[in-house]
């Protein structure tokens, strides 16, 4: 495929070399330059698709790196990523030691804020002007946000005090709402085009200032700040940023390069805070991602951009997920008090078939984690039983409502924490590596570590029936391939069991390493312990296990620093064993993104690192002091 003009780009300084002739020519070649490239590594694709020629914009109106772009959620930034000197590094887009599929400040000068998780933009980029307008410097500062992350409340917090005096002064920030969905406002045409252009030049804002000043002391004053906030509004939906503080211009085609460009620089020297909305089409220019822009949000590996996605040639396994899907929909046949509740990942977490079957009992609360923790609160406190389907790494975000409305009053509330442990090519931002440290600490708090995909259904099942907020964490993807039973069968609250007996090491595995910690203790002749919770512990398998083996090992794929190997170090030193403990588990590090089984091998977490560790430590055969039988 030839870029012709693409290629002579390699930083945004050129771009803006390009006479405004040549920006559409661009623009095209970007966009075939984002979908060929996505057709042969995955990653986000309707999203970025439609955010070309806002993109090339912005890059070409505003002094960037010294003027600040920064990007909300951010798997909007491949084109971005493309014109900012990394178009050689796309082959590597997600991979281990490639470039990242977000923004990464340490990855580029031009990545003024690293993200991942949604609605963050606001209020950096408020912190960034404040600190210029502090400093005394000279530069601009934008915030891109689509209209999914609007929908979270730490965007409207930002709103909140953006708009308003601090010390008598007010940063210079634009904020540029992305409405790819039209849940705003329709597509626009050239009268709208034109309205956003008078708005945002000169003309439209000395007259109004002028007349402010014309008529402050007459009665007249506030029959024309009225009129003026009536007309506007009848116009454009502008009255809830305008009572924010910020001055509104739009809607305007996000696609349109002559309507983009001339709008962006009347707004650039325009001071106070500024809003623009532009409407895009998410997948635009690739018929088969604007026709489905759901599926084509993103791709998980390679196709063909002339056929899209198709379905493999041999079934998939079933994946945690579906496992989750399953379980709630038969779970809510057998109990009409099952409310499924959602922070906009319906698709993520597996929850269409419930959406589909059971609509009056499904809330998705949008982008607003927090939200949805407290709202399961209230709906427990009225005898439902809600299932909250959230993000490891998303649950973060709610953790003050985790413990005040959920722990502190014991509700019963299940928190099934999808893509726990290393997520993959998403990358540090989305890892679920702390769920287990940050909820086992939480007085209440049950947590549960299925190994394999039946598991997790009984485990699911298990949380269900306890009258109290519990966690049930799993991985991304598929699991050992271990079919699950339709019949529901509780465990044994807080007990784990013994898969494998061996002499001298006993491997206590939480969650998925089970299977890798069973092949490892095959060559080590180790006992294997299934300890299925890390809260409650059992601690009576615990202190058996210590008493009849000179070694333990904790496996979990999750931080080891307050882990579930942490609590059983607790459980030992309460009963004054000295039994020597090998902890494995995640580093006390962000861990790279890239393919899973290979992060997973690069943390020693797979078979053979298990018994390399093991061996490292204790040797081939440990010849240990045992504890003493009164102890």
């Amino acid at each position: 495929m030839s870029y012709p003009l693409l290629i002579t780009i390699d930083s945004p300084a050129d771009l803006r070399r390009l006479p405004r002739t040549e920006l559409p020519k661009l623009a095209d070649e970007l966009r075939r330059y984002v979908l060929d490239s996505v057709s042969q590594t995955g990653g986000h694709l309707g999203s970025n698709l439609g955010t070309v020629e806002l993109t090339v914009a912005l890059h070409y109106v505003y002094d960037t790196p010294k003027d600040r772009l920064v990007w909300d959620v951010g798997h909007q930034t491949y084109p971005h990523k493309v014109l900012t000197g990394r178009r050689d590094g796309m082959p590597g887009l997600r991979q281990l030691g490639g470039i990242s599929g977000f923004p990464r400040r340490e990855e580029s000068e031009y990545d003024t804020f690293g993200t991942g998780h949604s609605s963050t933009s606001i209020s950096a980029a408020h912190g960034m002007a404040m600190a210029v307008k502090q400093k005394g410097e000279d530069r601009k500062v934008v915030a891109i946000i689509g209209d999914g992350a609007m929908t979270a409340g730490m965007a409207f917090e930002a709103l909140n005090n953006a708009g308003v005096s601090h010390g008598g002064q007010m940063g210079d920030l634009l904020v540029i709402l992305n409405d790819n969905d039209m849940s705003i406002s329709p597509p626009v045409g050239a009268l709208n085009r034109y309205f956003a252009r008078l708005m945002s030049g000169n003309f439209y804002a000395k007259a109004r200032e002028g007349a402010k000043n014309l008529l402050r002391d007459t009665p007249l004053y506030e029959l024309a700040r009225r009129f003026e906030e009536h007309t506007k509004g009848m116009v454009v939906p502008c009255t809830i940023f305008e009572e924010f503080g910020f001055n509104y211009v739009g809607p305007i085609d996000g696609h349109d390069l002559e309507s983009l460009v001339p709008t962006l620089e009347n707004l650039r020297s325009k001071p106070g805070p500024q809003f623009l909305h532009v409407v895009t089409k998410k997948g635009a220019g690739y018929k088969l991602a604007e026709a489905d822009p759901v599926k084509y949000h993103a791709a998980s590996g390679k196709f063909d951009p002339a056929v899209g996605f198709v379905k493999p040639t041999t079934p998939p396994k079933v994946t945690f997920t579906q496992v989750f899907g399953e379980w709630l929909c038969d779970m809510a046949e057998q109990d009409s008090r099952l409310v499924g509740i959602t922070p906009a990942m319906r698709e993520g977490s597996g929850m269409v078939e419930f959406h589909q079957r059971f609509p009056k009992r499904y809330y998705d609360v949008g982008i607003a984690e927090q939200h949805s923790v407290t709202f399961a609160a209230g709906l427990a406190c009225e005898g439902l039983k809600p299932v909250v389907a959230i993000y490891s790494t998303f649950l973060q975000r709610a953790y003050d409502q985790l413990v005040h409305d959920v722990a502190i009053q014991n509700l019963p509330v299940v928190f099934a924490l999808d893509r726990a442990g290393i997520v993959g090519a998403d990358g540090a931002t989305h890892a679920g590596n702390y769920d287990i440290a940050y909820t086992r600490c939480i007085p209440n708090m049950a947590v549960l570590t299925p190994a394999d995909e039946n598991e997790c259904r009984q485990a699911l099942y298990t949380a269900f029936r306890h009258d109290g907020p519990s966690t049930v964490r799993y991985p991304r993807g598929a699991g050992a391939g271990v079919p699950t039973v339709k019949e529901m069968c509780a465990f044994a609250w807080g007990k784990g069991e013994i898969r494998r007996k061996g002499s001298r090491v006993a491997i206590l595995a939480f969650g998925t390493l089970l299977h890798p910690s069973l092949r490892a203790a095959e060559a080590l002749d180790a006992t294997v312990a299934n300890m299925r919770f890390a809260k409650p512990l059992d601690t009576e398998l615990v202190l058996e296990l210590a008493r009849s083996h000179d070694a333990i090992v904790t496996v979990e794929d999750g931080c080891i620093m307050g882990g579930a190997g942490s609590a059983v170090l607790e459980v030992l030193s309460a009963a004054g064993l000295t039994v020597p403990v090998l902890q494995l588990g995640l580093p006390d590090d962000f861990i790279e993104h890239g393919d899973p089984i290979k992060l997973m091998s690069r943390c020693g977490l797979d078979a053979a690192g298990i018994e390399q560790s093991v061996l490292k430590r204790f040797g081939a055969r440990p010849q240990l002091v045992k504890p003493a039988a009164n102890q």
